[in-house]
């Protein structure tokens, strides 16, 4: 890929450089961990940064992309459709938003209330698809200023939600460490969720936990989906 003036595109050399490191980092994780490299998916999110990039990041090899904002996800998922990835929908989502998230999201990390998949379901059916699902289970402190997630004595009901629903696939749960906090503790935690709701699904086979700062961590609990961004696109500089 080159840019409009024929040169070689630099951002091209960029992204390799953030991917080779960020596998890298993955490889050297899982080797500690004793794991597979193989069993965990890089989800790149490329939040903010253009559907060029993902168009660039398919060209090296990736092939699952997430994004946090349902009106930025649905064009770039419109505008890359022919490079036939699997898109993740990562950020907090309003019932409002859900039946156009339906309609082109592969995997929703975020779903925390009962509502929320009600919405998400009905969605997927005017949409004629099945979608998959992830409880998204609170890390924070209790009484700390919530992030989204659903309290962990509730991750069941969520997952029953999911589970009953006739369009959505449980697939399994996500969880984002706390602020300031350790991150290795709450995917422990999050891993032992999973493991308590696998009783009673044994098919789950998602853990999505880790980003840029805290993958080795995640890796090291078990996590099979790894949501990462600036540590392969780089820091957006400021608009303006």
């Amino acid at each position: 890929m080159s840019d409009s003036l024929g040169a070689p595109d630099e951002r091209m050399g960029e992204l390799r450089d953030g991917l080779e490191r960020t596998r890298q980092r993955i490889a050297s994780a899982c080797a500690a961990a004793g794991r597979d490299p193989a069993d965990v998916t890089l989800v790149v999110v490329t939040k903010t940064w253009p559907a060029d990039d993902v168009r660039r990041l398919a060209a090296l090899g990736v092939r699952d992309v997430g994004e946090n904002r349902d009106q930025e996800a649905r064009a770039k998922a419109a505008e890359t459709a022919d490079l036939g990835l699997t898109w993740h929908f990562v950020g907090q989502l309003q019932t409002n938003k859900a039946a156009s998230v339906a309609g082109y999201a592969d995997l929703v990390h975020s779903v925390d209330r009962v509502r929320l998949v009600d919405a998400l379901d009905r969605g997927a059916e005017r949409a004629g698809r099945s979608l998959g699902c992830l409880v998204e289970v609170s890390l924070d402190p209790q009484g700390s200023p919530g992030r989204g997630g659903v309290p962990p004595a509730q991750a069941g009901d969520v997952a029953a939600a999911i589970a009953a629903s006739e369009h959505l696939e449980l697939r399994g749960v996500m969880g984002v460490a706390p602020l300031g906090g350790d991150a290795g503790p709450a995917f422990s935690r999050l891993a032992g969720i999973l493991a308590d709701l696998r009783r009673d699904y044994p098919g789950l086979d998602v853990m999505s936990a880790g980003m840029s700062e805290d993958l080795e961590q995640a890796v090291a609990a078990g996590a099979t989906h790894l949501r990462v961004g600036s540590a392969v696109l780089g820091t957006r500089p400021p608009l303006g």
